[in-house]
C-alpha cells in the first residue's frame, strides 16, 4: 500500500493504493453515513460478514449475533444495503481493501474523545494515514488535505481543531485484526443475482429488497427490447473508433465492461476513453443483464476511471474528466455524478441508467463530477475575530429554564381568552366536539373555574375553543406560561422550548460568502453536549445523543444579516433552535436535531441546498423566526 510521503502533510494524490490482484489484502466493509464518509465496522463485524459470505454471496447479515449494540441492523449482500430494522433506514455497504501491513491488518485501531466521554474510531482512510505518520516517528500529522480541519498531535496525543482550537484526546488501541484475503479478488457480485427459490419472506427488509429488485429487472428487460446495435450504427459512420477498453468497476454490483477488451494504459484496472469525432465504448453482454449498448460521448472528451473489481465499491472510484465544463458542446445533457462516494442530487446509478437509455436513443451524454461542497471557510486566526457590529458579546450560554411558578393552567388560560355567551355552532378543532356541546374533556380533566361547557375566544385572532380543551392543550406541552392557537399557530406570550443546556458563539471572520462579494461573514457556532433527558424531553431520565456539534453557521455581515443574528440570539435564549427528537437523516431517536428554524451550514457553495448564494434566505429565515414567536417586533431600538 502506498504510504503517505515523507512530511508530516498527508498527500491525496498518493495516499491510498491497492496491491495488485496477486498479493494478500485485508478486508474492511464500511457503511455510508449521512455526511458522505465511509465508516467502518469493527474487525469483529467484518470477520462475521466475510464468514456469512463464504457460505452464501446473496446471503442477510445479522450483525446483532457479533455486536449487540448492532441489533436493529442487517446487511443484505445482494443489494449492499444496511437495513434497519426498526425504522427502515437503507444505507450502502461496500468491501474496501487495504495493505496488510497497513492499521487494519495489524488491528490498529485510532480513537477520539467524543463529548460524551466515550471513544470514537476514525475513518479507516484517517486509520491508515495517522499510523503511516506515527510508525515513521512524525511529531504531528495535518489532516487538512484528506479534507478535515484538524491537526493531530502525537506528543500530547491531541487532534485540534484548526478553525476553533478545539482540542479533543487521541488514543491508539490494540484490537482484533481484520479478515486477510489471499488470491485473486472475489468476482463482483451481479446485482441483481436472480430469483432466489423458496417461498418469499414477508418481512419489511425482504420487501423493500424484492421491490428494488423488481424495479431494476423492470428497467433491465425493456432495456433489451432495444435495438441498441442498429440505433447506434445509424449515428454516422465517420466516426473513430475509440480503443476498446476494459472496467472492472461495478455499476450497483454489475460488471459494465467486458474482460476480454484490451487493457488501455498499464494498469488491468484503469478504464481511458480518447475521442476524435466521438469516441465510442463498447459493452460486452459479459455479466450485463440486458443487450450490449454504444455510448457516445462528445468530441475531444477524455473519461479516466480508476477502480478495483470488488464487491461495488464506490467509495475507492476516481474519476477525472480531462475537458473542462466550458468546452460541453451546447445542448448536450450533462449528468452530475456527484461525489459517487457519497449522495448527490443524481444518483449514480440512476445517472448511468439514464446515461444508457439516452444513449440508445442517439442523445450524447456527458458524464461530469461536480464540485464538492466547500463547508467551511479558510482558517482565521483568533486575531482577525471580530465582534459583531451593533449586537453586544460574543457569547450566550443556556440552562435549563425553571418554569413559571403561581402559572397554573387556568390562569393562563383565562390571560388569553374570553368568554362568549352564546357558542357558535361548529367543532371545536381541539376536541372535535360541537361547541354547544360539553368538551370532550369532560371526566377525563377537572380543573377548578372550569366547566366542560365554557367556550372562550382567543383575543388576537378570536379562533373559539371550549376552555377545558385548552387547559388540557396547555398542561401537554411545555408549560411555559404561553400558549399557540391550535388553528392559525398565534402564539399568545413568550414560547419556549425544550433546548438541552449548550454555547452559543459569534462573530464577524475575514471572508465573504457567495453572493455577498462586498461583505463579511457572519459564523455563528453551536455547541451542545450530550446529557440526560428531563421531564420536558421525551423519554425523561434516557441519555440523548448530540452528533456534529459543534455546528458552524453563516450570515452576510450585513444590515439584514445582523438583524437575523438578533433574532437568533433571542431564539437561543428562549431555547427554540434546537429540540430533542428523531433525526430526519439517520432515523437516530433521542439525539438533538433542528427545531424549524433552517440556518446555513455551507460556506463557499450550495451543493447541499444549506449554502450560498441564496437570495431568499434572510426573509425565509425571518418568517420561520416569526413563526416561533421570535418577530422583528422583539427587537429593541
Amino acid at each position: 500500500m502506498a504510504r503517505p510521503g515523507s512530511g508530516v502533510l498527508v498527500s491525496v494524490g498518493g495516499g491510498l493504493g491497492y496491491p495488485s490482484q496477486s498479493m494478500a489484502r485485508v478486508v474492511v466493509w464500511e457503511w455510508l453515513n449521512e455526511h458522505g464518509r465511509w465508516r467502518p465496522y469493527s474487525a469483529a463485524v467484518c470477520h462475521h460478514i466475510e464468514n456469512i459470505l463464504k457460505g452464501d454471496a446473496r446471503g442477510t447479515v445479522i450483525l446483532g449475533q457479533v455486536d449487540p449494540q448492532l441489533a436493529p441492523y442487517v446487511i443484505d449482500l445482494q443489494s449492499m444495503h444496511q437495513f434497519r430494522q426498526d425504522t427502515g433506514t437503507m444505507r450502502p455497504v461496500q468491501r474496501n481493501f487495504y495493505d496488510p501491513s497497513s492499521a487494519p491488518g495489524k488491528g490498529v485501531v485510532w480513537e477520539w474523545e467524543n463529548d460524551n466521554g466515550s471513544w470514537t474510531p476514525y475513518d479507516m482512510e484517517l486509520c491508515v494515514s495517522i499510523q503511516n505518520a506515527y510508525e515513521k516517528q512524525h511529531p504531528w500529522l495535518d489532516l487538512s488535505s484528506l479534507g478535515f480541519s484538524y491537526l493531530v498531535d502525537f506528543d500530547s496525543m491531541a487532534q485540534t481543531n484548526r478553525q476553533s482550537q478545539r482540542r479533543r484526546r487521541i488514543r491508539r488501541r490494540m484490537d482484533l485484526a481484520y479478515p486477510l484475503i489471499a488470491g485473486s479478488i472475489p468476482k463482483s457480485q451481479s446485482w441483481p443475482v436472480g430469483t432466489s427459490s423458496g417461498t418469499p419472506c414477508s418481512c419489511q427488509q425482504c420487501l423493500l429488497v424484492h421491490s428494488t429488485r423488481a424495479a431494476s429487472n423492470a428497467i433491465l428487460a425493456s432495456q433489451q427490447r432495444r435495438k441498441l446495435y442498429g440505433m447506434a450504427a445509424a449515428a454516422g459512420a465517420g466516426d473513430q473508433m475509440a480503443p476498446a477498453v476494459r472496467q472492472s468497476n461495478t455499476f450497483a454490483g454489475t460488471t459494465l465492461w467486458s474482460s476480454t477488451a484490451a487493457v488501455a494504459g498499464g494498469h488491468h484496472n484503469n478504464i481511458a476513453v480518447g475521442g476524435g469525432r466521438g469516441g465510442k465504448v463498447e459493452m460486452s453482454t459479459l455479466n450485463f443483464p440486458c443487450a450490449p449498448a454504444l455510448i457516445t460521448l462528445p468530441a475531444t472528451h477524455t473519461l479516466t476511471i480508476n477502480g478495483q473489481n470488488n464487491l461495488n465499491r464506490p467509495g475507492t472510484q476516481r474519476i477525472v474528466v480531462s475537458t473542462s465544463r466550458g468546452s460541453i458542446p451546447p445542448g448536450v445533457p450533462a449528468l452530475p455524478v456527484k461525489n459517487l462516494s457519497g449522495s448527490g442530487p443524481v444518483h449514480p446509478a440512476l445517472a448511468g441508467m439514464t446515461g444508457i437509455l439516452m444513449c440508445a436513443a442517439g442523445l450524447p451524454v456527458c458524464l461530469t463530477r461536480a464540485p464538492k461542497p466547500i463547508l467551511h471557510p479558510p482558517p482565521v486566526n483568533k486575531s482577525d475575530l471580530k465582534p459583531v457590529p451593533g449586537v453586544n458579546g460574543i457569547r450566550r450560554k443556556t440552562k435549563k429554564k425553571h418554569l413559571r411558578k403561581g402559572k397554573s393552567p387556568e390562569d393562563v388560560v383565562r390571560r388569553y381568552t374570553e368568554k362568549i355567551k352564546v357558542a357558535p355552532d361548529e367543532d371545536c378543532t381541539i376536541c372535535m366536539e360541537r361547541l354547544v356541546t360539553s368538551s370532550g374533556y369532560e371526566g377525563v380533566l377537572s380543573h377548578k373555574g372550569i366547566k366542560p361547557d365554557l367556550v372562550g375566544k382567543l383575543g388576537k385572532c378570536g379562533h373559539v375553543y371550549h376552555l377545558l380543551c385548552l387547559v388540557a392543550m396547555y398542561s401537554n406541552g411545555n408549560k411555559d406560561g404561553s400558549l399557540q392557537c391550535p388553528t392559525c399557530k398565534a402564539i399568545y406570550g413568550e414560547k419556549t422550548g425544550t433546548q438541552p443546556p449548550g454555547k452559543m458563539e459569534y462573530h464577524v471572520i475575514p471572508h465573504s460568502l457567495p453572493g455577498y462579494p462586498e461583505s463579511k461573514t457572519i459564523r455563528i457556532v453551536y455547541d451542545i453536549p450530550a446529557g440526560i433527558q428531563t421531564t420536558e424531553h421525551p423519554n425523561p431520565g434516557k441519555k440523548f445523543t448530540a452528533r456534529g456539534f459543534p455546528r458552524h453557521c453563516y450570515l452576510p455581515d450585513t444590515e439584514k444579516g445582523r438583524k437575523v443574528l438578533k433574532l437568533l440570539i433571542m431564539a437561543w435564549d428562549r431555547r427554540l433552535i434546537f429540540t430533542i427528537g428523531t433525526s430526519s437523516t439517520t432515523g437516530e431517536s433521542d439525539t438533538v436535531v433542528w427545531n424549524e428554524v433552517h440556518h446555513k451550514t455551507e460556506f463557499g457553495s450550495n451543493l447541499t441546498g444549506h449554502g450560498y448564494p441564496d437570495p431568499n434566505y434572510l426573509d425565509n429565515v425571518l418568517v420561520e423566526l416569526s413563526a416561533q414567536g421570535v418577530g422583528e417586533d422583539n427587537l429593541k431600538d
